[in-house]
């Protein structure tokens, strides 16, 4: 059994570590997605480099890489949640420190969502998206909707008195995407109406 452990661990490491969103953009667009906004081989910059359709295909594969070695190890193998919770971390580490890119992935929200969506409980991904819409609206940098959707998903976990594994999975979630998110995190959030905004542009 540590043998499939080890083994779903090293592969959802190595398939979140594909840059997806990198090739997608070089293939369909001719153009390398680093060159635009802050350089991050993400989705966002493929929606930037000029490719809607491109750009969702990306968002598609991003989430993807988290989803299949999750599923197999708790639809196929029936493995503890924790060590189910741990294989997709993995994908996410290797999504934010991809050694195809010199250890220097994307910001990796797509991933997470990934992997949210092939845990049982899929109430956490529900949550994280509602509040990251919320986030949207209220606030004005992507940075800081991300931290306040990953931290309402960790305290809706503890209101609910979901297990302990889930709790501290999103904890390194929300670390692993504070550190991805670092350089943006260090300028304070706005507090903001973004429906007025669009009522009175």
């Amino acid at each position: 059994m540590l043998s499939t452990v080890l083994l779903l661990a090293v592969l959802a490491f190595c398939f979140g570590a594909c840059p997806f969103s990198l090739w997608i953009g070089r293939r369909f667009l001719k153009r390398d997605i680093r060159e635009y906004g802050e350089g991050n081989p993400g989705a966002t910059n493929v929606f930037r480099a000029g490719g809607r359709l491109t750009g969702a295909l990306a968002v598609a594969m991003d989430m993807a890489k988290g989803a299949p070695f999750v599923a197999i190890a708790h639809y196929g193998y029936a493995l503890p949640e924790r060590v189910v919770l741990g294989i997709g971390m993995c994908a996410i580490l290797g999504s934010a420190f991809s050694p195809l890119l010199r250890f220097k992935g994307g910001k990796s929200l797509g991933v997470t969502g990934g992997v949210l969506l092939a845990i049982p409980d899929r109430d956490i991904f529900l949550v994280a998206v509602l509040l990251l819409g919320v986030g949207f609206l209220v606030l004005d940098r992507a940075a800081w909707m991300v931290m306040f959707a990953t931290a309402g998903a960790i305290g809706y976990l503890l209101v609910i008195a979901r297990s302990v594994a889930q709790v501290w999975f999103m904890v390194g979630v929300m670390v692993v995407l504070a550190y991805k998110h670092l350089h943006a995190l260090r300028h304070p959030p706005a507090i903001i109406n973004r429906p007025d905004r669009w009522r009175h542009p």
